[in-house]
């Protein structure tokens, strides 16, 4: 299934075509399943402030670091920034590392052996919005500070999520250009396709292959891996950009051992898009994201956790201040969210902030 952004009556507005209107129906009609925030254990703590604050942060860990990278400028032009900071839990200090060998936003970040792994994303075209969908991926190695191409994505993309199961890394969902355009960009107000397409990259033979689609076509969403099944949480659907889309709360199971979905599950309790997300003892844990319409331009404070054994959901001490774009990690017993933009994106002005918490898991 495919979802296309186009107009209609003048105004950008969102439509689907595909294999009809089952996932929309099944979406509506989930019960959310939920557990209030008295069961809870852990408090937000401030760190440092993040140097050099951006929207569309990213974060990973590794080497017993936390990493942030990617961020990009949204006025008066987009613009990729692509730094990369290294957070010390021990000293509570950032140091500068060196930048991404492309710069790019809207990634796809995952980790594995103590190295990061960055796919995708839109590159800019310079003095203008568009975004133009990129299939590069590389190896960032902490140890050596240093950038190592690896074989294409078969299908350029952003927005997608990624997801270390076993020896394979699974990029997931997306937005790119329609299959019939001739443009190599898209923006607010033209045509882009919202993918379920699910690509395994082999670290061994850094090699690609397609698996089986996800039943829901999604970008900026968020995923975490329990007990080898990947979880696809919230996101949104339309469009890349917020304002003509619209956000997700459902959950859909992938299991890479048989390459088959599972789902619906149980509802997030907040839905919502641009999210950061993280694993600790068997839970998936999200924060933040951004809604718009014609009156509200807004982030998200929203703080849960999805429990996969229970198909149940816990709500827990919000996240200050609310913010999308945020980059984080699961990082020893914290939940780190650093960065990102207190306001929805396209206000035309800069709203970032050096925001740097964390969520302190009671041990």
């Amino acid at each position: 299934m495919t979802f296309f952004y186009g107009t209609m009556g003048g105004m950008p507005s969102p439509f689907r075509v595909g294999a009809g209107s089952a996932a929309g129906l099944y979406i509506s009609s989930l019960a959310i399943l939920c557990i209030p925030a008295a069961t809870a254990q852990g408090k937000w703590i401030n760190l440092a402030p993040f140097p050099e604050p951006y929207e569309e942060m990213i974060g990973a860990a590794a080497n017993g670091k936390m990493y942030v990278l990617s961020g990009s400028v949204s006025a008066p032009v987009w613009r990729a920034v692509g730094l990369v900071y290294e957070y010390d839990p021990a000293a509570n200090k950032w140091t500068k590392r060196k930048p991404m060998a492309l710069p790019a936003h809207h990634l796809s970040v995952a980790a594995y052996n103590n190295k990061i792994y960055v796919f995708g994303g839109f590159t800019g075209v310079p003095g203008g919005g568009a975004w133009i969908p990129i299939n590069n991926a590389w190896e960032y190695d902490p140890a050596n500070d240093s950038w190592k191409a690896l074989a294409p994505m078969p299908v350029k993309r952003g927005a997608a999520v990624a997801a270390v199961a076993g020896e394979r890394i699974y990029v997931i969902g997306g937005v790119t250009t329609p299959p019939d355009s001739k443009a190599p960009t898209i923006g607010p107000a033209t045509a882009q396709r919202v993918l379920d397409t699910v690509e395994e990259y082999d670290l061994k033979s850094d090699t690609w292959r397609e698996r089986a689609s996800m039943p829901t076509p999604r970008n900026h969403t968020a995923a975490g891996v329990v007990d080898g099944k990947i979880y696809v949480i919230g996101g949104r659907i339309g469009a890349a950009f917020i304002a003509p889309s619209s956000n997700l709360s459902n959950v859909e199971a992938y299991d890479p051992r048989t390459d088959r979905w599972s789902g619906p599950l149980a509802k997030m309790p907040s839905g919502s898009s641009v999210l950061v997300t993280g694993v600790y003892d068997g839970q998936i844990y999200v924060a933040g994201g951004e809604f718009q319409d014609s009156t509200v331009q807004s982030t998200y404070s929203a703080f849960q956790a999805y429990n996969p054994a229970t198909n149940t959901w816990r709500v827990l001490p919000p996240m200050v201040p609310s913010r999308h774009g945020v980059a984080g990690a699961i990082l020893g017993n914290r939940f780190y969210a650093i960065s990102g933009d207190v306001q929805s994106a396209g206000t035309g002005i800069e709203v970032s902030t050096p925001a740097a918490t964390a969520f302190e898991f009671s041990k």
